[in-house]
C-alpha cells in the first residue's frame, strides 16, 4: 500500500505547546481517523502538513515529494476541509464556486453540481443564509470538486446534529470506494470515526500514542469490570488506566491474555469504544508505573 503522507520526527514549539518528534502515515485509499481531545495537536499537526506553519524539525512528505518544495503541486491533489470555512458571506453558492474553481487546474464542474445534489445544497442561496451544517456540506463539496487525490478535514463534523454528520459520512465512504482516494480526517467526535475509519492516529499532549488499523486497536484492547478485591500491586500494572468507585472497579487493558487467565470469569469484558480507550489513557492513565490509579 502506497504512503500518501509521510511525518517523520516533525517537532514544532509555540508558547506552552510542543509537538514531540511526530512520526506516522497515512495510507492510500482508506479513512484516516486522526483523534485526540482539543489542544492535543491535531490542528497544529494539519496546520503543518499544509504548509501554514513551519516545523522545528523533522521532514513531511505528502504524494512522495516535500512538502514545501512542491506546495503548490501538492495542493492542486488537496481538497482541505476547516472546522470554521471562510467565504465570501454575500456571495451566492453558485457565484463563490466560481471563485474557487479558479484555483484548481482539475475542476470539474459535473462533480460539483453533483455533490450539490447529493448534500442537497441550493445554488442560489447566499452563503450567509447557510447554517453551520450547510456551510460544512458546501465546503466538503467544493473540496471534492476538483479530483482531490486527499481529503484533509480539520474537524468537519463538530458541533453538527446527527443527521448532517451522518449525510457527511456517507459521501466520505462513497469517495474511497475506488480505492485511489484518501481522507484525513481530524476530530474528537470519536464514534464518527468507529463507522467508517480503517486506521486510526491518536494523539495525546503533543505525542502520538498509537497509529495503526482500526481493527488491530480494538483486538489490542479489552475493557475489564469487576470487583476491587481483584486489584493489587501487580494486577494493577496490567492496565492502562483504572476507574474505581463504590462497587468496583472499571479498566483499559492492552493485556487482555493476561488479565483474563489471572481473573477468568470473576470479571466482565467488554470492546471499548474509541471514546473509553481516550479517556481511559489520557484521564486514568498509569502513568507513573502503570498501578497508579486515579480517582
Amino acid at each position: 500500500m502506497e504512503d500518501i503522507v509521510v511525518l517523520d520526527q516533525v517537532s514544532k514549539s509555540h508558547k506552552d505547546f510542543r509537538l514531540n518528534s511526530v512520526s506516522f502515515t497515512v495510507k492510500r485509499g482508506y479513512i484516516h481517523g486522526f483523534i485526540g481531545r482539543n489542544g492535543a495537536g491535531k490542528t497544529t499537526t494539519i496546520k503543518l502538513m499544509m504548509n501554514l506553519i513551519e516545523p522545528d524539525a523533522g521532514s513531511i512528505r505528502i504524494f512522495g515529494l516535500d512538502h514545501r518544495e512542491h506546495e503548490k503541486e501538492i495542493k492542486q491533489r488537496i481538497g482541505f476541509v476547516y472546522a470554521d470555512n471562510c467565504f465570501y458571506d454575500d456571495l451566492t453558492l453558485e457565484a463563490m464556486s466560481r471563485i474557487v474553481a479558479r484555483c484548481y487546474r482539475n475542476w470539474d464542474e459535473r462533480a460539483y453540481r453533483r455533490y450539490l445534489k447529493i448534500l442537497d445544497l441550493p445554488p442560489k442561496k447566499k452563503i450567509k443564509h447557510l447554517s453551520k451544517g450547510m456551510k460544512t456540506k458546501y465546503a466538503i463539496a467544493l473540496a471534492l470538486s476538483h479530483n482531490a487525490d486527499l481529503i484533509v478535514m480539520d474537524e468537519p463534523t463538530s458541533g453538527l446534529d446527527p443527521v448532517v454528520r451522518r449525510e457527511i459520512l456517507d459521501v466520505l465512504t462513497d469517495v474511497i470506494q475506488d480505492e485511489e482516494k484518501t481522507v484525513f480526517f481530524s476530530t474528537h467526535i470519536t464514534s464518527d470515526l468507529e463507522q467508517v475509519a480503517d486506521y486510526i492516529t491518536f494523539i495525546h499532549d503533543g505525542s502520538i500514542r498509537f497509529s495503526q488499523p482500526k481493527d488491530e486497536i480494538f483486538e489490542k484492547y479489552t475493557l475489564v469490570k469487576g470487583g476491587l478485591d481483584l486489584l493489587d500491586a501487580d494486577t494493577r500494572r496490567l492496565f492502562v488506566g483504572v476507574r474505581e468507585h463504590s462497587y468496583g472497579f472499571e479498566g483499559l487493558t492492552d493485556r487482555p491474555t493476561e488479565v483474563r487467565r489471572l481473573f477468568r470469569d470473576q470479571a466482565i469484558y467488554e470492546k471499548p469504544t474509541l471514546d473509553e480507550i481516550m479517556v481511559y489513557t489520557i484521564k486514568f492513565g498509569n502513568d507513573a508505573a502503570r498501578g497508579e490509579t486515579a480517582r
